[in-house]
């Protein structure tokens, strides 16, 4: 099979995950791991994982299935960075969900899901590890079952949408307490968005890092 995956950003957290998969699978298929769509020449399966550009419908002709992961119930959760939000509000059970790509964000039929369990403790690079995991599951599952999967179509439920997430989200507040904001503390990317926080006229960043014990989390 000749499949291509399209990640626009190669400092985003799952390129290394991305990275291990293509060259796992390289044996067995032609994978192609792009930065830009430009780059598409087209195939069997594309990939959008964490895709910052619009992919047209022309595009997506080149193709046999263009699919989508996305970490949340569809219809409920459509949009920008939807496990953050989920995380903030208090969830620790996030579906993940493959999905065919439309031109009406995150509308298409689904595939496959599969869930992950928080515990509530877990750090920005332990929910990653859990949900790039799941991520790179759903990618073998299309490949193992293209042309057998039968897509459902979404439920009847009235779509919700997250809107996209700026560095300003990452902000904390000094007078409110640890406890109050640790959903807040633990989903801020340390590298791209990091927790920040202005008191007594300077600007902070904040990491959270959970201490080993007996060299287990």
């Amino acid at each position: 099979m000749k499949i291509s995956i399209l990640c626009s950003d190669p400092n985003h957290p799952i390129s290394p995950w991305l990275e291990r998969w293509a060259l796992n699978h390289g044996d067995m298929h032609e994978v192609n791991l792009s930065r830009k769509k430009d780059e598409l020449t087209g195939g069997d399966i594309l990939f959008l994982i964490s895709c910052h550009e619009l992919i047209s419908s022309q595009i997506r002709a080149r193709f046999a299935a263009t699919l989508v992961i996305h970490a949340s119930d569809l219809p409920i959760g459509r949009g920008w960075s939807p496990h953050i939000w989920q995380i903030i509000e208090g969830k620790n059970r996030i579906s993940i969900t493959l999905l065919e790509a439309e031109d009406a964000i995150d509308s298409g039929a689904i595939w496959d899901q599969r869930h992950i369990q928080l515990d509530g403790h877990e750090t920005f690079e332990e929910i990653n590890t859990k949900l790039f995991d799941a991520e790179v599951e759903l990618m073998d599952l299309a490949v193992a079952g293209f042309n057998k999967i039968k897509p459902r179509q979404q439920d009847t439920r009235e779509p919700t949408i997250y809107r996209k997430r700026t560095p300003e989200d990452s902000r904390i507040d000094p007078h409110k307490s640890i406890a109050d904001q640790f959903e807040l503390l633990r989903v801020a990317d340390p590298m791209r968005f990091p927790a920040f926080m202005e008191f007594r006229g300077h600007r902070y960043h904040i990491s959270l890092v959970k201490e080993k014990h007996n060299g287990k989390n």
